[in-house]
């Protein structure tokens, strides 16, 4: 079947699927309440191609909300349950969402939303309680007798994720069923996790390393995970000690985070076969002390969403501190100088990649996707790279001006647009600067209008009410003027 949804069937019905918050669900209860849920939506009037945002974290009602959604051909979305409403807002004016799922983390956020402007909004679901106005109850979804998984083509959309645009505005990547279920079967090939392995499931669904990698390759090897809200490193090494994890998915701050723990010992981590890391490049010296002091080796990847998202790993392969890996079965890789010409071994080259997994393009912007997917079908990262005699791929720099903060994307352009958009703000620019625990942070730097009112709490402040925590800068600097080129163009190189 083509339909992503139906990776969840063919597990035995009571091996366990879903660990959260202490209950544990298994295949068969899995199965029964996404048909369920699935039958709910068609009897809304739900059909192929519509869009269904999911504003909810890391949850078994996400699961079943995101697998319902799929099964009647419609396309998930999901979304940062944490994210401010403007944020929530203009992401929601994109894909204007038949369906909407609220966790209850967001239910203020949701309040604060103007739901008049989306004109195709039938159904708002809240996933626990029933405290949103007009909303219905996830349980009475539950109940709805279950219809079977809806037939789709292979290159339909599954899953509409954000990426923000280098010129600010919300760009959501459309991955199709293909795309996402390709990159399982190269994962499949490249790497061994089990039907008994249990994942530690921390990395946010909103996020593609999250959704496709965490989420979505765990049920497809008929796998069980634990589902975690937030990271909080004592925490972790408790559920993984207590649950027997064997494979743990990781963001670099997760693993410097549970490296520089107190009192941690490798004992620990014993059960632990499986470490990957990706989103972010990182730190060779954590890479080395997970080794040597607590026995784990942490395999690194890379990807991004427009490859859904694994391009390379290093699983199976012989551990080389700072690289990358190799790419995984199916997936072609070029390493290309500006003329677009392959460079040798060696040499620095931006990195192309082609293969099923590569995405459809961006949702109603052709000149956005013909920016970065060329005629026959490669896609342009924006990232540099080197690679070597065997292969081996390791990651230089970015062409593009992408900040990563803890494994996810800040494109300054979008938060730019924020602060010129308060009051007192004249002109703006922001640029990443390293950080010992996310990698990068957001730096601004300002021109206020001359107002005496203006401070970095109140900028800070301001962009924490427009944009998600993780956007917002974590230091602002006020100078008389911004560095520019001939062009008018700001510098930001000049202003790290």
């Amino acid at each position: 079947m083509n339909n992503l949804a139906s990776i969840i069937d063919g597990h035995p019905a009571d091996s366990p699927a879903l660990i959260y918050r202490g209950e544990t669900t298994t295949y068969g209860q899995l199965r029964d309440q996404v048909g369920a849920v699935r039958g709910a939506l068609k009897a809304a009037g739900v059909v192929k191609g519509d869009t269904v945002a999911l504003v909810c974290g890391n949850s078994t009602t996400f699961v079943i909300a995101y697998f319902a959604t799929l099964g009647v051909g419609a396309i998930a979305v999901p979304m940062n349950v944490v994210s401010p409403a403007a944020e929530i807002e203009r992401e929601m004016l994109v894909v204007n969402p038949t369906v909407v799922f609220v966790d209850p983390a967001a239910v203020n956020t949701w309040r604060s939303i103007n739901t008049s402007r989306l004109g195709k909004l039938k159904l708002v679901v809240a996933t626990e309680g029933h405290d949103i106005q007009g909303a219905v109850s996830m349980s009475s979804l539950l109940g709805h007798s279950p219809t079977g998984i809806t037939e789709v083509e292979s290159s339909a959309t599954a899953a509409l994720i954000f990426t923000s645009g280098t010129a600010g505005a919300p760009r959501a990547a459309m991955l199709t069923h293909r795309n996402l279920k390709a990159n399982l079967e190269q994962l499949e090939r490249n790497t061994a996790m089990r039907p008994s392995d249990v994942i530690y499931g921390v990395l946010p669904v909103f996020h593609i390393f999250g959704l496709n990698v965490m989420l979505g390759y765990s049920l497809y090897r008929g796998a069980s995970i634990v589902l975690v809200q937030r990271f909080d490193p004592a925490t972790a090494v408790e559920t993984i000690r207590d649950r027997k994890v064997t494979v743990v998915p990781g963001a670099p701050p997760v693993w410097t985070a549970l490296s520089q723990l107190p009192g941690l010992q490798a004992s620990d981590l014993a059960t632990v076969r499986i470490a990957l890391t990706g989103a972010a490049k990182m730190p060779e010296d954590t890479i080395a002390l997970m080794r040597d002091k607590f026995g784990v080796e942490v395999r690194e990847g890379y990807g991004l969403t427009e490859a859904s998202p694994v391009v390379s790993n290093s699983m199976g392969l012989e551990l080389r501190i700072g690289s990358v890996g190799r790419p995984v079965d199916g997936v072609e890789l070029r390493l290309v100088d500006e003329s677009g010409e392959e460079v040798e071994d060696g040499d620095e080259g931006e990195i192309w990649v082609r293969g099923e997994n590569v995405f459809a393009g961006y949702l109603n912007d052709p000149v956005a996707t013909s920016a970065v997917l060329t005629a026959d079908g490669w896609l342009k990262t924006g990232d540099l790279g080197v690679r070597d005699d065997d292969g081996y791929l390791y990651i230089v720099d970015r062409l593009k001006d992408l900040i990563i903060v803890s494994g996810f994307n800040v494109y300054p352009a979008e938060v730019e647009q924020v602060l010129l958009s308060h009051p007192n703000v004249e002109e703006a620019a922001v640029v990443g600067v390293p950080h010992p625990h996310t990698g990068e942070a957001v730096r601004a730097y300002v021109v206020s209008n001359g107002s005496l009112t203006v401070d970095e709490d109140a900028i800070i402040l301001f962009c924490q009410q427009h944009l998600a925590r993780y956007k917002c800068p974590s230091k602002v600097l006020f100078v008389n003027e911004l560095p520019t080129g001939g062009t008018g163009k700001v510098l930001r190189r000049a202003l790290h």
